[in-house]
């Protein structure tokens, strides 16, 4: 083998999870079509829920020092406010994907991701203990890597998903948007926040001194997938939707997107699986597609380095589809109506109106946030404490070696058995997994804990957090706990306990 895990594509997605199979012992090569990287920045954000698992890695305050958080956000263009006690970290930030791309490949090559760039796919072949990986180097022969899995992280024309036989299905364009980084000297605001126009609709917003993103939607007109983009035509339509183009120059960039949904029917394929925008596209309304592909690969990477080391059967890699594909679905639901809301004409403005009026109800205000910060999540689970299958609290503990936060004993990317009640029964269960489940007893500072879309529980007695920081089992405080179904609970998400 040439590695445990090919990764093809070096975008924020094969990037998180390069650094997440490292972190879980397996050694990884990242394959890139692209000689070296353009420079371009489609997203320009970051939510709660990807916030949270950087932090739980040890490694926020790179990507804080960059952005700037910020405190509102929005559906549709129409305002959300958040809510500081739901997270440690409630406020977007806002940070080119540059950014976030560099400081992530700085991460993977300090755990030791290797890359291998101007190498497409150009083949994949699977058999029992393995997957061939061809590359087109541009050789009179093509280079092959042998690993033992391939995911593919390359994008929504992904080579590896339709090299692996997957289907797409989904809904067709009926908008076309232009994007670009340019200078626009005639602005007369400081930003332009989704302007709705007869002809569509435009924004212009600030990264950096001096450029903005300029973001033009018409509607009706759809070209062809592989059409030209040029800076041109993105001044020609700010002319249309805006009347001027504000004096527009100096493009480091322009590209093009639609509204186009699409998800592929299956995340894995064998041997091969499928992450970030390879898995799924949709409209980028709300800035969810970056963050659900880095989500995408905080879910799959213990896993996968769990079954690389031998300690979880392959069947554990099952269970990446049936928590991720849902989520999915739900953020092409989504985005599907923000694409509604911001199409032009008296009917819209008469929906969002009353769309608009609702979002003053705290419920209304707090499901749609839930549906872009993704801090409400619930992975399907067979016990019924209002903890199991969601993201744990990053609530202040007691520890014996002073204050502690729970992200903070997550940075390892191992599983922690938290022992908040001091039960002999907690420490007895998990003996036979003491090799890759760390035991922290501590005692919770705070009575009650806040949970998105439940709202405040009492402290557990105990739980068991996956490497993802999603909880596998809880036990509650006033009720006994059951050393049986913790143990099952160990051996369902970290295989079998060790004999002896």
């Amino acid at each position: 083998m040439d590695a445990d895990v090919v990764i093809a594509g070096a975008g924020p997605t094969g990037l998180m999870l390069a650094c997440e199979l490292r972190l879980g012992g397996a050694d990884v090569v990242v394959v890139e079509r692209l000689a070296e990287r353009t420079g371009e920045s489609r997203a320009g954000g970051i939510h709660s829920r990807t916030l949270e698992v950087l932090d739980q890695r040890g490694v926020l305050d790179r990507f804080l020092a960059e952005g700037e958080l910020q405190p509102v956000g929005h559906f549709s263009g129409l305002y959300l406010d958040f809510d500081e006690s739901e997270s440690r970290h409630p406020y977007p930030l806002m940070i080119l994907q540059s950014a976030i791309e560099r400081l992530l490949e700085e991460w993977a090559s300090e755990l030791g991701v290797r890359f291998r760039w101007s190498s497409p796919v150009g083949g994949v072949h699977q058999d029992e203990s393995g997957v061939t990986v061809e590359l087109d180097t541009g050789d009179a022969a093509p280079a092959a890597l042998r690993a033992r899995y391939l995911v593919g992280c390359d994008g929504g024309r992904s080579t590896v998903r339709r090299l692996a036989g997957i289907d797409f299905p989904g809904t067709e364009p009926t908008m076309t948007a232009l994007i670009g980084d340019v200078e626009l000297p005639d602005l007369p605001e400081e930003y332009v926040w989704v302007r709705r126009r007869p002809a569509g609709d435009y924004s212009a917003i600030a990264f950096e001194p001096g450029w903005y993103r300029v973001i033009t939607s018409e509607y009706d007109r759809v070209p062809g997938r592989d059409e030209p983009v040029t800076f041109e035509q993105l001044r020609q339509s700010l002319i249309r939707v805006a009347g001027t183009d504000f004096g527009m120059r100096e493009p480091r960039w322009v590209s093009r997107f639609t509204d186009a949904a699409r998800q592929a029917a299956r995340y894995r394929a064998g041997r091969v699986l499928l992450a970030g925008d390879a898995a799924h596209i949709h409209f980028p309304a709300g800035g969810q597609g970056l963050n659900m592909g880095v989500q995408d690969a905080v879910n799959l990477g213990w896993k996968l380095a769990a079954v690389v080391r031998g300690e979880a059967p392959e069947s554990l890699l099952d269970s990446y589809h049936a928590e991720r594909h849902p989520v999915g679905e739900r953020v092409l639901q989504n985005t599907r109506a923000q694409s509604a809301l911001v199409r032009p004409g008296a009917q819209t403005d008469a929906l969002r109106e009353v769309f608009g009026s609702l979002m003053v109800f705290d419920d209304v205000n707090r499901h749609l946030r839930h549906m872009l910060n993704a801090l409400d999540i619930r992975y399907p689970v067979d016990g019924d404490h209002p903890l199991e299958g969601r993201r744990v609290p990053d609530a202040d503990l007691d520890t014996s070696e002073g204050a502690a936060y729970v992200s903070e004993l997550l940075h390892s990317a191992r599983p922690v058995l938290l022992d908040l009640g001091g039960s002999a029964d907690v420490a007895a269960a998990v003996k036979g997994w003491a090799d890759r489940v760390d035991l922290v007893e501590a005692r919770s500072a705070d009575e009650l804990w806040t949970v998105p879309a439940v709202g405040e529980i009492p402290a557990p007695a105990a739980l068991l957090v996956r490497p993802d920081g999603h909880v596998a089992w809880a036990a509650s405080a006033d009720e006994a706990l059951d050393p049986a179904a913790l143990r099952t609970a160990l051996a369902t998400w970290f295989g079998p306990p060790l004999r002896g």
